[in-house]
């Protein structure tokens, strides 16, 4: 049994700072080993249900977060990037499943820690076919494109409740309890990572016996509207084949499937930046 284990790190335990997050900053070091102890907890749990193959997709920054000096030798890591689908790189090699580990909830969530969608300086909203969306749906919806369900989430308990109202009975691992943007309530360590490692050994047993969440799939044409922060981001956005601009700060694209939605907005971020 083949599982993609997909990473993000605002959501790592014990982290509540962007500081904790970002590769120039002194705590950033200490961060990545626990988040790399999160993954490694997420593998032992679906091991013991019976996973054999991992592949493990570092989606933080720029795909470098991960110590695969630490990472469970069960695992191949996907790093660097660009990715052909980013934040879950993986999700089209065959993949029975997905556990989500570290993510956070989308921008403008009240009580979660370090809230935003993709881009924090960039991105304000966006929609997916008319409702509102943040990484986890976004990502979820392209696994499920191939089929893939996702079956866990870890991270605080807003993103938790969001993946719940995107997937029905998916399995989550509140480490922390979010009381504002930059502040929680942290589990140790050892807690943290025995819950993930229960929650992950729960959520494969359902799959085995077939009651675990079917893969999120999406209505096509898929419509994608992304709001942005400021009307110059726009300017360099709407620039992107096939996008149509609606007013001052947001754009919106038409696809065919998820996957064209998924690769138009990334453009879409990546050329409002410039």
């Amino acid at each position: 049994m083949k599982i993609l284990i997909a990473t993000d790190m605002e959501g790592a335990s014990g982290v509540v700072h962007f500081d904790q997050t970002d590769p120039s900053h002194a705590e950033y070091a200490r961060f990545r080993r626990l988040l790399t102890g999160d993954v490694n907890a997420a593998i032992q749990g679906a091991a013991a249900a019976g996973a054999t193959d991992f592949i493990v997709a570092d989606g933080h920054w720029n795909g470098s977060n991960i110590l695969i000096e630490e990472l469970d030798p069960r695992a191949q890591l996907f790093a660097g990037s660009p990715t052909p689908w980013g934040m879950v790189d993986g999700a089209d090699q065959g993949v029975d499943a997905a556990l989500f580990i570290g993510y956070h909830a989308r921008a403008g969530t009240q009580n979660a820690i370090l809230d935003h969608t993709w881009s924090s300086v960039r991105v304000f909203n966006v929609w997916l076919n008319g409702r509102l969306v943040g990484e986890f749906g976004l990502n979820a919806a392209v696994c499920g494109h191939f089929g893939v369900p996702v079956l866990m989430v870890s991270g605080d308990q807003a993103v938790c409740a969001e993946a719940a109202e995107w997937v029905a009975g998916i399995e989550t691992a509140v480490v922390k309890t979010a009381g504002g943007r930059m502040s929680a309530q942290c589990l140790p360590l050892e807690t943290a990572r025995r819950v993930i490692r229960e929650t992950a050994e729960r959520a494969m047993r359902r799959l085995i016996a077939g009651d675990a969440p079917a893969p999120l799939r999406v209505d096509t044409p898929v419509n994608i509207e992304i709001e942005f922060h400021y009307p110059q981001m726009v300017d360099n956005a709407a620039l992107l084949p096939g996008s149509q601009r609606l007013d001052g700060r947001k754009i919106a694209y038409r696809a065919a499937d998820m996957l064209e939605a998924y690769r138009a907005f990334r453009a879409a971020v990546g050329l409002a930046g410039r």
